[in-house]
């Protein structure tokens, strides 16, 4: 039976989650899992189209943004979502904003000559090199902000974002996230991007437990904390593995086909689905309270021939010139 606010996908039905650009929260009871399913479109293309950049960023960015959706749109409450890579990698950058309820934009900082070397069929690991993976939590009401780090170090999103789970949240979490070209006929490039995210979060804290983490710098011989996987985890985990990265992305494939193919047998239920749109949070008045932290030294040095003070946001590229 459905939970309130959910509606069970049921062989046969058709519900009006098959669009583009949204995230859909799902539940599993039998297997005590909830997620989030992801599938971005044209909001992709509008977020990739204000910058130049490399294939191979674009790609990357673009898993960024939909790792950032999947988790910012858990959210109950009125804030923002940040996920921000800082590493030494050819891509050495990444910005990605999701506003409450749905808000994204997103930029990424590269070497240009360093991706070239690397190829438009560069991985994430190699894109990214080492650092660090931050996500940041921010609460307007409470005026609260909390940052999770994560070391990156040699791997990609996904593998970080399943590190963060682990040691941030100590929740069971099972991610895949596909990005694909997909062309139509005398079109330029367009890119898709699905994903999936489940968690296991059961009733008891006890059918929650993981293995500590290694320590590090434990001596030889130290034997390992060990902690049984629950058998009800042991399945969601291994059906979300099942799904192919085709199947994230293929426009012909709704998301709420997509859950049933995985779990029809245990039953899945959805809630209403949230509409993802790019809305950048630039204004002139935000750029005034930023210049307004400078010297009026340095805004001497800002100002172009005309006096005026040109800033570029680097999220959505929108140009202002402000008199000050």
């Amino acid at each position: 039976m459905a939970e309130s606010g959910q509606a069970p996908i049921l062989p046969g039905t058709v519900v009006a989650f098959g669009a583009d650009n949204i995230v859909l929260p799902f539940h599993v009871t039998p297997l005590d899992t909830r997620g989030r399913a992801i599938r971005l479109g044209a909001v992709l293309d509008e977020i990739l189209a204000r910058h130049a950049y490399p294939p191979a960023v674009e790609r990357l960015l673009a898993e960024a943004i939909a790792l950032t959706a999947l988790m910012g749109t858990s959210m109950k409450f009125e804030g923002r979502f940040q996920l921000q890579t800082k590493t030494d990698g050819p891509v050495n950058m990444l910005v990605v904003d999701l506003s409450t309820p749905a808000d994204l934009r997103a930029y990424a900082r590269f070497d240009a000559e360093a991706v070239a070397a690397l190829g438009d069929g560069a991985d994430a690991a190699q894109l990214i090199g080492n650092g660090h993976l931050g996500l940041t939590v921010e609460q307007y009401a409470l005026q609260s902000r909390y940052q999770g780090i994560v070391e990156l170090d040699g791997q990609g999103l996904e593998a970080a974002a399943i590190q963060y789970f682990k040691q941030s949240e100590q929740i069971p979490s099972a991610l895949k996230i596909s990005v694909a070209e997909h062309r139509k006929p005398g079109e330029g490039r367009h890119w898709r991007v699905g994903g999936i995210l489940a968690q296991f979060l059961p009733t008891s804290p006890e059918r929650m437990r993981q293995a500590d983490l290694h320590p590090g710098d434990a001596p030889e011989g130290t034997i390992q904390h060990a902690v049984a996987e629950d058998d009800a985890w042991i399945e969601a985990r291994a059906l979300v593995e099942t799904t192919e990265a085709i199947e994230l992305v293929d426009p012909e494939l709704g998301l709420d086909r997509l859950l049933f193919r995985l779990f029809n047998e245990r039953g899945v239920n959805v809630q209403e689905p949230v509409t993802l749109v790019d809305q950048c949070r630039c204004s002139e008045e935000r750029i005034r309270q930023m210049l307004g932290q400078f010297e009026a030294k340095d805004l001497a040095d800002m100002r172009e021939d005309d006096g005026l003070v040109g800033v570029t946001c680097e999220f959505c590229s929108r140009k202002y010139r402000l008199s000050l």
